[in-house]
């Protein structure tokens, strides 16, 4: 496949500093985005860039989701969030995403085959529920039994053939599954439901979650689609903070499975992870009379509160992933005949800001996360779960990355530099001179 995002078409940058004159190339991606190349910029210049958050900084080149903010476009190595919405389902996504294409009929058995087989845990690894607190977070125990794994697997802590990724990113995605619906079941005191193999991805998971040995839970179809939705649209949104994370893990070399334990640690950040939590919570308060839409939206434009779930740091525009999720909202609440106030308070939450200036001309529009966390109440997930349910989604984007940077064969070990505001040198005094 022609990898065109090293064109630089013969542009080139100039900084002037101190009456010097230096070149930087221009490195050009293939849906046209400009870059500046500056790698070389403190060896000739001695000077580095300042850039909080890395807001305006490209760290590496990638092949696998491209995001245009401006446009409100999301796509999956080519392919538009839209259309795999439409006609996909997570799996032969997270397919795509690992691997670069949709999987072939012979292809997509295949994984489904190895996902089955990957789905049930080492029976020493239920030590690690047992010796957690009953109320300690899933987050915590997702990370810690994730990064476990490579002691039971220590013949894929070197991944050096693709056979051994497909094996470690099968195990990965199957048994992250596992490891979620058993820290949820820790938590309430239930006992533990093994992985049934005649069951597809999400519906499986739903099985772990919410069976118990006397009584099979059976989730409609609207369901597991609405959970299948839940984790494609999730699953990969480019360098964002927990994906540059398992980048960065991987670039000292570290293996898949701890690299992918520090995203979800990134991930569990209420900043990053935890934004669906916090539309719950607002729609939550609206609901117990704290205070009406109008009231709420009035303390918002004061900047007394934050309007969660609108707007999005990335899309400046309408967040593309919002649309298909809103609909799948409804058409499981349809299914179910469930009856959930807070989806109604959140249609009108939305059309009022959309009726008001102020969030328009703001470009304040829902974004996923305003949908996401009602799809997952109506599932019964709690929400401390949320977050782990992200992480379940964003599995195939970070096993991706991963694959990407350690293939790559140009990553450094990542290592940012800083501009110093501390002391300057100073003398060491003896303790008995000290005031």
């Amino acid at each position: 496949m022609l990898n065109k995002s090293k064109n630089t078409k013969n542009k080139t940058a100039y900084l002037i500093l101190d009456g010097t004159t230096y070149e930087l190339p221009v490195i050009i991606g293939s849906e046209n985005e400009h870059a500046i190349d500056i790698s070389k910029l403190r060896r000739e210049t001695g000077y580095i860039t300042f850039d909080p958050g890395y807001g305006n900084t490209g760290s590496c080149t990638s092949a696998i989701t491209f995001v245009d903010g401006e446009n409100g476009i999301l796509r999956y190595r080519g392919y538009p969030i839209e259309e795999l919405a439409a006609h996909g389902t997570f799996i032969e996504t997270a397919y795509m995403l690992i691997f670069g294409n949709l999987p072939t009929n012979d292809q997509r058995r295949e994984f489904h085959y190895l996902l089955c087989d990957q789905e049930l845990l080492h029976e020493d690894l239920r030590n690690h529920f047992e010796g957690v607190p009953s109320n300690g977070h899933p987050m915590a125990i997702l990370s810690a039994v994730i990064n476990s794994l490579g002691c039971y697997h220590p013949d894929l802590l070197q991944i050096e053939t693709e056979d051994e990724f497909l094996r470690a990113a099968a195990k990965i995605i199957s048994k992250v599954r596992t490891i979620a619906a058993w820290s949820y079941r820790k938590s309430k005191g239930l006992p533990f439901m093994y992985p049934d193999p005649k069951l597809s991805y999400c519906r499986n998971f739903l099985h772990m979650m919410h069976s118990i040995p006397n009584r099979r839970y059976e989730p409609t179809d609207a369901q597991v689609k609405a959970l299948s939705l839940f984790f494609l649209l999730h699953a990969d949104h480019e360098q964002n903070c927990s994906c540059s994370t398992v980048r960065m893990v991987q670039s000292t070399d570290a293996n898949l499975f701890a690299s992918v334990s520090a995203g979800i640690c990134a991930l569990w950040g209420r900043l990053h992870g935890g934004a669906n939590a916090a539309v719950i919570k607002m729609l939550e308060e609206i609901r117990d009379g704290e205070a009406t839409i109008n009231d709420y939206l009035e303390r918002v434009k004061r900047k007394e509160i934050r309007l969660m779930g609108f707007g999005h740091r990335i899309y400046k525009n309408f967040d593309p992933r919002a649309e298909a999720l809103c609909k799948a909202t409804h058409d499981m609440l349809e299914s179910t005949g469930h009856d959930d106030p807070l989806l109604d308070i959140a249609m009108e939450l939305a059309e009022a800001a959309r009726d008001d200036d102020y969030f328009t001309k703001r470009k304040l529009y829902p974004n996923v996360d305003f949908y996401s966390g009602i799809i997952l109440r109506a599932l019964n997930i709690p929400v401390d779960m949320f977050p782990v349910m992200f992480a379940i989604g964003r599995m195939p984007g970070w096993i991706a990355h991963w694959n990407e940077t350690n293939t790559d064969g140009i990553t450094r070990i990542h290592r940012p530099r800083q501009v110093y505001t501390g002391e300057t040198s100073r003398p060491y005094v003896p303790l008995d001179l000290r005031k």
